[in-house]
């Protein structure tokens, strides 16, 4: 009776069903600038991230961000993401054939949308941590950062005082031309 019922509850907790792999376009932002794919039992998968590199104006190419979103709901009707998936998972999934040709037309279909002129290039997605590049986003200019919020409220005040000072001396001229 007891070995019934630890049998049941263990395969309750495991689902028997394989990942479905299914893999389709699922916007984030904009047109073709997301991919899910279900590699997980239950619906559940990677939304990954598609960028692209214009750095040089003559190309376009894919700029890979291996750091997917979790997909929920991927066999259902809405899917949605949230959070992070592993790495691991990314990289699994780039390493199938139909995940390849999948981001090779989205991405293709991006670079057409955002530098219509530029070449299209393929490169391969990175397969393992050591293949992943960092982004090296351009330095902040001083004119992109915020101000101190401290001599940002000195300033309001300054500039609330002057527009109050502006506002007494019109009353008071104001009212002298009208004796």
């Amino acid at each position: 009776m007891l070995s019934g019922l630890v049998i049941g509850l263990v395969s309750c907790g495991v689902s028997s069903e394989p990942p479905s792999w299914r893999i389709f376009a699922l916007q984030r932002h904009g047109a073709h600038d997301g991919l899910a794919v279900v590699n997980q039992p239950d619906g559940y998968g990677i939304h990954i991230v598609l960028e692209t590199d214009t750095s040089n104006p003559e190309v376009c190419q894919p700029r890979w961000l291996p750091d997917a979103a979790r997909l929920f709901n991927g066999n259902g009707s809405t899917p949605f993401s949230s959070g992070l998936a592993s790495r691991t998972e990314f990289f699994q999934s780039v390493a199938r054939r139909d995940v390849l040709r999948a981001l090779q037309g989205e991405l293709q279909q991006l670079c057409a949308l955002r530098a219509p002129q530029a070449r299209w290039t393929w490169t391969k997605p990175p397969r393992s941590e050591a293949e992943v590049i960092p982004v090296e986003l351009p330095a902040l200019e001083e004119e992109d950062l915020l101000t101190n919020p401290l001599e940002e409220l000195k300033r309001l005040k300054q500039l609330m005082k002057n527009q109050s000072d502006g506002l007494k001396s019109s009353q008071t001229t104001g009212s002298a031309s009208r004796q």
